[in-house]
């Protein structure tokens, strides 16, 4: 990483803790600086506790000089995403109708993060109700990318990717319901994982049985991204899905990749792509292959209407959870959560759109299961596009990519196809950057369940990059 105090890996800061090398003082008030200087130019925090923030450091230095840490994130810098509940700070969901809205209890990654000694000393920006891939409220305004501040970090995780691009936070969490993990990581040259479903408990209801969502770590390296996995997931027993086994996640993998064997997609045969993107993403497959993987080609012959059936499962769960909030409070919400809703309540005329889009999942599944007996993980981009602009409004504007106008918002990335399938673990690693001056990520994905195989090959691709993704300074 950068010689950036800020900067620094939450591995590093860990090691360095307990050496005594560094004071989580130190890091804290090095991370606090570095928002003062980019917060006005990126606005990638909701709330800030800074001077809270400072005296928790000061007791997790105290516990590192006893030789006692609390865990094993003890005195680490953590944004919260403005989603998640975390006892006595707000939790507005961006939205105007959250605004003095305040958390009661932690939610349980909220609590396992908190006893790992991790520092919670700000709240990320989120789009209202968490449902754009730009990150922009009637709340908090509109939040920047900053490697190019014309343009999004992403969304709906798009505080928590700016602030660790920015470096003003050390590790940030995210979740992920179409690609709020790892759009935003790819925007901003982060790596994103989407754990499967049931691997971090969720108990806020009914989020917790919905197959799509996940709640998932996002940091600037690989080994940070499986520190922080690594105490979020396991059972729950508040949460009848998350009765997975727990896992660790090595925090490094020995070797190259001689003898894994993954397929390549580029377009899935029918996502349009913007050049820079092909050029990174071939350029990504040929370090692939340089590790000794052998890398190819295929045509998975995915059944037509997928982002119908995402939208057939989606509409019912956004419209009954919208619903109220729009009869109630219209001349709150954002226009784009108006027409959204409005959107998804036309399509509910369908009433064997349900039925008809499981049926896709399912032969979706069924054809990238066969697929993954023969291969150790599936890749392709993560974003068909970078250059979304950070003020984005689909309530005005189309969505496009390589020039051409997109049905379907979902389009703009290709993860919304491993929603579709929660059980398979994804993850967004850095490829490149685009011609805008914006990152672009590969996104890797293997088989249900099988978490260690994305991060072995993440962990890979990560050794290929010639320098650290960070961006200029502003």
């Amino acid at each position: 990483m950068s010689d950036a105090l800020h900067y620094i890996s939450a591995t590093d800061a860990l090691q360095k803790f307990h050496s005594r090398e560094l004071s989580p003082v130190d890091l804290m008030q090095a991370v606090i600086e570095q928002s003062e200087i980019w917060e006005p130019h990126i606005n990638a925090f909701s709330h800030t506790f800074f001077e809270q923030a400072m005296d928790e450091a000061r007791a997790a230095e105290a516990r590192y000089a006893k030789g006692e840490p609390m865990g094993v994130l003890d005195g680490l810098p953590l944004g919260m995403k403005d989603e998640v509940e975390v006892k006595g700070q707000p939790v507005t969901e961006g939205s105007l109708l959250y605004e003095h809205r305040m958390g009661e209890k932690d939610a349980v990654l909220v609590a396992r993060l908190r006893e790992a000694g991790a520092i919670f000393h700000a709240r990320t920006t989120c789009p209202e109700f968490c449902t754009l891939f730009n990150t922009q409220s009637r709340l908090f305004g509109v939040t920047r990318n900053p490697w190019n501040t014309d343009v999004t970090p992403g969304g709906s995780s798009g505080g928590s990717a700016a602030a660790l691009a920015a470096g003003t936070a050390t590790l940030a969490t995210g979740s992920d319901i179409g690609g709020s993990i790892r759009f935003p990581a790819s925007q901003c040259g982060l790596v994103g994982f989407k754990p499967p479903y049931g691997r971090v408990p969720e108990t806020l209801e009914p989020f917790n049985l919905e197959s799509y969502c996940a709640n998932g770590p996002m940091a600037r390296t690989v080994a940070d991204t499986a520190l922080m996995q690594n105490v979020m997931s396991g059972s729950h027993p508040e949460d009848a899905a998350s009765t997975l086994p727990k896992i660790e996640i090595p925090l490094s993998f020995e070797g190259d990749l001689k003898g894994k064997r993954i397929a390549f997609t580029m377009d899935f045969d029918y996502l349009d792509i913007d050049d820079d993107i092909v050029r990174n993403t071939q350029d990504a497959v040929e370090r692939l292959r340089s590790l000794g993987a052998e890398v190819v080609e295929v045509n998975l012959n995915f059944p037509d209407g997928i982002e119908q059936a995402y939208n057939a499962h989606m509409d019912p769960f956004f419209c009954a959870s919208i619903a109220g909030k729009l009869e109630e409070h219209g001349d709150q919400m954002c226009d784009y959560n108006v027409k959204l809703m409005k959107d998804a309540m036309a399509r509910l005329n369908n009433k064997n759109a349900f039925y008809e889009g499981a049926i896709v999942e399912s032969k979706m599944y069924a054809k990238f299961g066969r697929l993954m007996t023969e291969f150790d993980a599936l890749v392709c981009p993560t974003v068909m596009t970078n250059k979304l602009t950070a003020g984005f409004n689909p309530a005005l504007e189309d969505h496009v990519v390589n020039g051409k106008v997109q049905e379907f918002d979902l389009r703009m990335s290709t993860c919304h196809i491993f929603n579709m399938m929660g059980r398979c673990p994804s993850i967004s690693v850095p490829s490149g950057i685009g011609d805008n001056g914006v990152p672009t990520g590969l996104h890797i994905i293997s088989k249900a369940f099988d978490d260690i195989a994305v991060f072995r090959i993440a962990a890979a691709m990560e050794k290929t990059w010639s320098e650290p993704f960070i961006p200029p300074p502003v």
